[in-house]
């Protein structure tokens, strides 16, 4: 089931990640919110100069994907296989001009609806013709990605990706 709290069901922007975290949206139920994802997440929406109520964010797994000592672990491709469905539905029915994959697991299943041969490190900045709209693939804004791409290299990302929504207008 949507909930009004991931977005506006006329969002032409839809923000996609791995799966909730344990406390971020694990608790709250808001994809992104209450946790140092979801604060890194906010300064790079603002950095593209959009605002997070006109956004729609959901993730590629809707359940929290915990390892056996109760920590997060990555989604099982199994568990992207079973939630493909309702991914492919919640893109189909709020239809955004441009999705943003948030890390390697949300544009790999997005590959799963419709292939592309694009992958995180090439992808930022540079949105391409996907799926009847535009795909987007950044890095997660969980703090382990800095090890692979700076903080401030992701908000000069998103400030790409939010000037050339505008300009494609």
């Amino acid at each position: 089931m949507l909930s009004r709290l991931n977005g506006p069901l006329d969002a032409d922007i839809m923000l996609i990640g791995e799966a909730p975290g344990r406390f971020g949206a694990g608790q709250s139920g808001v994809p992104f919110s209450g946790d140092e994802s979801g604060r890194r997440l906010d300064r790079l929406i603002a950095a593209a100069g959009w605002e997070r109520s006109r956004l729609f964010i959901t993730n590629a797994v809707l359940c929290n994907p915990l390892d056996d000592t109760g920590r997060n672990r990555p989604p099982r491709q199994s568990e992207i296989s079973s939630c493909r469905s309702w991914l492919t539905a919640q893109i189909e029915l709020i239809d955004p001009r441009l999705v943003v994959a948030l890390g390697a697991v949300a544009l790999k299943s997005l590959g799963s609806i419709e292939p592309h041969n694009r992958v995180v490190r090439d992808s930022a900045r540079a949105p391409v013709a996907w799926h009847g709209r535009h795909l987007a693939g950044v890095y997660h804004p969980g703090a382990r990605a800095a090890v692979h791409r700076p903080f401030d290299l992701q908000l000069e990302d998103f400030r790409q990706i939010g000037s050339w929504l505008r300009r494609s207008a």
